[in-house]
């Protein structure tokens, strides 16, 4: 295996923060106005290299390059836009206002605009503080992404719910249809380095059918796949296939989290159902389980119903070691969309609060249709954000 020439200058290029690296968690990314008003810039830029077994072509390029800015008011409101140029994807565009500031109580906080959706914890977490450098497959095939609309989150320090309704096609022009979700999560410790979170997802998607550009209609559709939890592919093992005409998608997602100082487990147990026109109802189920050590004593954040990145504590940084398993299930009804589970496992070294470097190993087994395939795959991000 050979490292690229960017991927390692970018690694190397980080050696000496070391010397000083709590001077860099101090950037000037914000501004402050009198009346207590922030305006900021956000951004996060991961490059990665993928090596894969077998036929699978290895790559190196930029996984994402994030940017955009929020203005907000402690107490009141804040507001975000942001951009991915990578992908040339809308992600968060939104105004969300604090009930406190308007009626005078908390009766939780008001979101309008373009936001994801609830059902998948790791799917909800930001793209910047994920554990692992993918999403587990499950979260890949069931996750709903992101769609305009109104939201709610009501959260106390025992619990928090969320509801939400969302209309209309995303902000690439795809998906059109209605949603309606709600989630509701449990959280009896929830204290700095102790945490114990049970959450509970649901969601009921209405697609509907579409007519391009040369009037042509398309039927409404649903589709499950997953790639083998590495970003640089378009290969997909598991793959229900374009699924016609669908009526209504159900999703259900279980959630769990588990802090204990530097140890953590986080699972996810997913679910989907497609009610089909004319044919039986076809669903798709999916879990994983993953566990965490930091090895330099620091605790993963946790807040707002997810996690963080890690602070690191001492000028060289913190280490974290992972370890997932996953698991996919596309076969049902007559859709033979196949199977697949994949063992990872993972290091993070967080430099500073603004740079993180990631490397993943994953061994995939797959089977559809009768083919059986186990590819290997090792892969290291390089990552800036603030």
């Amino acid at each position: 295996m050979r490292m690229t020439p960017t991927l390692l200058a970018l690694s190397l290029a980080a050696s000496p923060l070391l010397a000083n690296a709590a001077g860099f968690d101090n950037w000037p990314t914000k501004v402050s106005f009198a009346d207590g008003t922030e305006l900021a810039a956000t951004g996060n830029i991961a490059y990665d290299w993928n090596n894969f077994s077998g036929d699978i072509e290895n790559a190196d390029a930029v996984r994402r390059k994030e940017f955009g800015a929020t203005l907000k008011k402690k107490g009141v409101y804040d507001a975000m836009v942001y951009y991915d140029f990578q992908s040339d994807t809308w992600l968060d565009v939104y105004l969300r206002l604090e009930s406190k500031a308007f009626v005078g109580q908390d009766i939780g906080k008001f979101r309008v605009g373009y936001m994801k959706t609830p059902v998948g914890l790791d799917a909800v977490t930001s793209s910047r503080a994920g554990s692992f450098m993918e999403f587990a497959m499950p979260v890949q095939a069931f996750y709903a992404g992101r769609r305009t609309g109104l939201d709610w989150v009501l959260e106390r320090p025992a619990y928090l719910l969320q509801a939400g309704l969302y209309g209309g096609k995303d902000l690439q022009g795809d998906n059109p249809g209605t949603m309606q979700a709600l989630r509701a999560v449990w959280t009896p410790v929830k204290a700095e380095a102790n945490v114990l979170h049970l959450g509970l997802a649901l969601s009921q998607e209405n697609p509907r059918g579409w007519r391009d550009g040369r009037d042509v209609h398309h039927e409404a559709t649903a589709r499950f796949r997953a790639r083998p939890e590495a970003g640089l592919t378009d290969l997909r093992l598991v793959d229900s296939g374009a699924l016609v005409t669908a009526d209504k998608v159900n999703r259900a997602g279980l959630e769990g989290i588990f802090i204990r100082g530097p140890f953590s487990i986080q699972a996810e147990a997913l679910q989907a159902t497609i009610t089909r026109e004319g044919k039986p109802d076809y669903t798709g189920n999916g879990q994983y389980v993953m566990g965490s050590w930091v090895l330099t004593g620091e605790s993963r954040p946790y807040s707002g119903g997810g996690v963080a990145n890690i602070k690191p504590a001492r000028d060289y940084g913190a280490v974290e070691v992972l370890a997932r398993y996953s698991r996919l299930d596309l076969d049902d009804a007559d859709v033979l969309g196949g199977r697949e589970h994949n063992w990872t496992l993972g290091a993070n070294w967080y430099l500073t609060s603004h740079f993180k470097f990631q490397a993943n190993y994953i061994k995939a087994d797959a089977s559809r249709r009768g083919v059986h395939t186990k590819p290997e795959i090792f892969e290291v991000r390089a990552q800036m954000h603030f």
